[in-house]
C-alpha cells in the first residue's frame, strides 16, 4: 500500500510539475512577445487572464466572487496539506498481538519501538538505536538505524539485532515474521596517531 501511495504521489507531482512548467513557459513566451501556439488564449504581453467582458459578465452575480475565493482557498489548503504530508513518515500507531486465547490485543507502536530501541542499544558496540514501525497493524515492518562504535563489527551488530532485539519482539508479540530494514553507521572519530 505504501509503495502504491508513493507511486501515485510521484506521478501526481510529475504531472503537476509538467503542467506548471508548460503553462509558465507559454505565459512567459506570450509575455516576451514570442510565438505561442494558436490555441493558447494569450498571444501578447498586454493580454489579461480575464477580459473586460468576462469580468463584467459575473459582476452582477452575488455568489460568484465568494465561490471563486472559496475554491482558491480550498486549493491552497489542499496544497499545504500535501506539502506537510511529504514530510510526515507513516508510522504504525498500533500492532495487533495474538493473546493466545483466540482473541486479539492491541499494542501501542511507540511502546514496541521503545523496547526495540532499548534492546538494540544494549548490545556491545552500539551507541544509539532508532526504530520506526511501518506497514500494517497485523503485519508490521521495522526500520532500524544503528550508530556503532568505531571498533564494533557490523556483522555482530546485525546478528545481535536479529537474534536478540527482533527475536524478543517476535516472541513477545507472537508474530511469525518481522521484516526489518537495518541501516548501520559508525561514530565519526579522529584518526589515532601511531608513533
Amino acid at each position: 500500500m505504501t509503495r502504491v501511495l508513493r507511486r501515485v504521489n510521484r506521478i501526481v507531482l510529475a504531472l503537476a510539475g509538467l503542467l506548471l512548467l508548460a503553462g509558465g513557459g507559454a505565459a512567459l513566451a506570450a509575455g516576451l512577445d514570442l510565438s505561442v501556439p494558436s490555441w493558447w488564449p494569450w498571444s501578447g504581453p498586454h493580454d489579461v487572464l480575464l477580459g473586460r467582458s468576462a469580468r463584467q459578465r459575473w459582476r452582477g452575480e452575488g455568489w460568484w466572487w465568494p465561490v471563486v475565493i472559496a475554491v482558491l482557498g480550498l486549493l491552497v489548503l489542499l496544497a499545504l496539506w500535501w506539502l506537510i504530508a511529504q514530510f510526515r513518515r507513516a508510522r504504525l500507531a498500533e500492532v495487533v498481538v495474538d493473546s493466545g486465547d483466540g482473541e486479539e490485543a492491541v499494542l501501542r507502536g511507540r511502546a514496541l519501538e521503545a523496547v526495540l530501541e532499548a534492546d538494540a542499544a544494549a548490545q556491545d558496540g552500539v551507541v544509539r538505536a532508532r526504530v520506526a514501525l511501518t506497514g500494517h497493524r497485523a503485519a508490521p515492518r521495522t526500520r532500524v538505524a544503528l550508530l556503532l562504535e568505531p571498533y564494533a563489527s557490523p556483522g555482530d551488530a546485525l546478528t545481535g539485532l536479529s537474534s536478540e532485539a527482533l527475536g524478543n519482539a517476535r516472541r513477545s508479540t507472537g508474530l511469525a515474521a518481522l521484516p526489518t530494514e537495518a541501516r548501520l553507521r559508525a561514530v565519526k572519530h579522529r584518526a589515532r596517531r601511531v608513533t
